[in-house]
């Protein structure tokens, strides 16, 4: 199983829920990562997806991300993708470590595009520049998630999947910053996170082994080159028929 570096402690998030196995409190830091004892969680999801309509683009060139759609997002300035597994932090909040690969064909690297918690976002609804969104971890059914401890690494913000079955908090939320009206896929964008207004980043700290290369994904306070992020490989669901009819119009 894989496992991590020592991490430095931090204080804990007010009101803030934890799953199973989850540590609260201040956690020690001389602990690593630790892989979490549960099964894997099946890909119900990936069936509807697979009768989808693969590449929205069509006429125009890049068509934008939608609800529904699984993708691959890459960190331009460190060319890693964001990633994820069943292997919690040793420190912090104790919850599924999110990390940075560079390898296209991780398949532990796809994320759902969801609506913000409690809310509901159609399948195939482009995504606006300023929502807010969820990004579930396909391979776990966690969120990506962020809360006020520090991260192990570089002493940023920590940032983790949290929940079960895709339901989590509100700490789930980030907002996609991007110009324009919609987020397209040939975009770079930022996310921020709608509680904390960090902005997910990677700035190069490495892990050393037995996960050597996967880099520390984290929250930054400022705005830079670290916190880019394109869509890369996915399957993504075709635009709802009034967007069509929208951008038709558009043409006119």
């Amino acid at each position: 199983m894989e496992a991590a570096a020592a991490a430095a402690s931090a204080g804990g998030g007010a009101g803030e829920r934890r799953p199973p196995g989850g540590r609260s409190g201040r956690a020690s830091a001389s602990c690593g990562m630790e892989a979490a004892r549960r099964p894997p969680v099946l890909l119900p999801l990936l069936l509807p997806l697979l009768v989808a309509v693969l590449g929205a683009a069509g006429r125009g060139g890049p068509g934008p991300v939608t609800c529904g759609s699984v993708v691959k997002l890459l960190n331009v300035r460190h060319n890693v993708r964001l990633h994820s597994h069943d292997v919690r932090y040793g420190s912090g909040s104790g919850q599924q470590s999110v990390t940075g690969v560079s390898a296209a064909d991780d398949g532990n690297s796809y994320w759902r595009v969801r609506g913000r918690t409690a809310a509901v976002c159609q399948r195939g609804t482009p995504v606006r520049c300023g929502q807010a969104i969820r990004l579930t971890h396909l391979g776990t059914g966690r969120n990506l998630h962020s809360h006020r401890f520090t991260s192990p690494l570089s002493g940023n913000q920590e940032v983790s999947a949290f929940g079960e079955a895709g339901e989590g908090d509100y700490l789930d939320d980030w907002t996609v910053v991007c110009s324009g009206t919609y987020w397209v896929r040939d975009d770079e964008v930022r996310f921020q996170h709608t509680s904390t207004d960090v902005f997910l980043s990677v700035t190069g700290e490495q892990y050393g082994r037995p996960i050597h290369g996967q880099k520390e994904v984290h929250g930054m306070a400022t705005s830079s080159q670290n916190n880019y992020w394109k869509v890369m490989e996915g399957i993504f669901m075709q635009p709802s028929e009034a967007f069509q009819t929208e951008q038709y119009h558009a043409e006119l």
